[in-house]
């Protein structure tokens, strides 16, 4: 039987933990604004492209060096593929053409309304039974939703819509592949290396479409912006981040995980304002509570009384 742990030893556990949450918040929400550099001279598919193939050249390469296993069992590909797809080739295609189309600020409010989403598609894909405290952040969240499409976005007719579309669609795709991967439960693989074969086939498509439909400048015309935006997508956002996430999971408890995922939709609109000179407004800092409360009632339940 191991000895209870110290004072000295529950404080640097806690410290190390909030310094994971503060990190990965920090990491993927400083994501949007580094995405949007570079889209300035590579294009979307091109981008992802990029980013797809280093992340599972990472992944795969840090399961091989640490002798994990990568095979996955023949019943797994089909659910990896189509989870995949979804999760990670249908948000990040998506995001990556909004941005192009609407402030990146409002995208990343957009695009956290998807534990919104997934509670709605868990109703039936899982037989999930939602309480009225759920109900009520629903509410919030496509209160907040609505409040980004309000009537400047509508007067504009489908130009206006074009970005809120394609980030919507985003969060949703992000969504059903979220529940499609609970729903299969179970999965033998490693998280790494089941993250690793999904980066490498979403990487297939985008490979494919940006040599036949996108032809971005070479990399000596990129600006200096570009190259600081694909290094920080690359190394904080598909490599570090995602190796903090799945080394570090099953040391956060569900609250801390959902503290952390808040931080990212607010490092994303501060950092959009800061580094893209976006205003901030009344309506953004209202849309932003509105998401916040919601995700944080839908994420966090009460313990069920024994």
């Amino acid at each position: 039987m191991s000895a209870p742990a110290s004072p000295a030893q529950l404080q640097r556990s806690g410290i190390s933990t909030a310094l994971l949450i503060v990190a990965i918040g920090l990491f993927w929400g400083g994501n949007w604004p580094a995405v949007r550099f570079s889209l300035m001279d590579i294009p979307p598919f091109s981008l992802r492209a990029i980013g797809f193939t280093a992340g599972a050249v990472m992944l795969l390469g840090w399961a091989w060096m640490r002798r994990l296993p990568l095979a996955i069992a023949a019943d797994e590909w089909p659910w990896l593929a189509v989870a995949g797809i979804f999760t990670i080739l249908g948000f990040n295609v998506g995001t990556a053409f909004g941005q192009l189309h609407m402030p990146t600020s409002q995208a990343a409010i957009i695009a956290f309304t998807m534990p919104c989403w997934a509670l709605l598609m868990a109703i039936g894909l899982l037989g999930e039974r939602v309480t009225l405290r759920q109900w009520l952040g629903l509410g919030l969240g496509q209160a907040g939703l609505l409040l980004l499409l309000g009537p400047t976005a509508w007067q504009a007719g489908f130009d206006g819509l074009v970005g809120p579309l394609f980030v919507l669609c985003a969060a949703l795709s992000w969504a059903l592949g979220t529940v499609l991967i609970k729903r299969r439960g179970g999965w033998q693989g490693h998280p790494v290396v089941i993250t690793g074969w999904q980066f490498a086939i979403c990487a297939v498509p985008m490979l494919v479409l940006s040599a036949v439909m996108e032809s971005p400048p070479p990399p000596t015309e990129w600006r200096a912006t570009t190259w600081l935006g694909l290094g920080y997508h690359l190394l904080f956002a598909i490599c570090l981040a995602q190796m903090l996430w799945f080394r570090n999971v099953n040391r956060l408890s569900i609250g801390q995980s959902t503290i952390s995922t808040l931080i990212i939709p607010v490092v994303g609109v501060g950092s959009a304002i800061l580094l893209l000179g976006e205003p901030f407004t009344l309506q953004i800092a209202v849309a932003l509570v509105l998401t916040l409360s919601a995700v944080a009632i839908v994420m966090t339940q009460r313990k069920a009384t024994a």
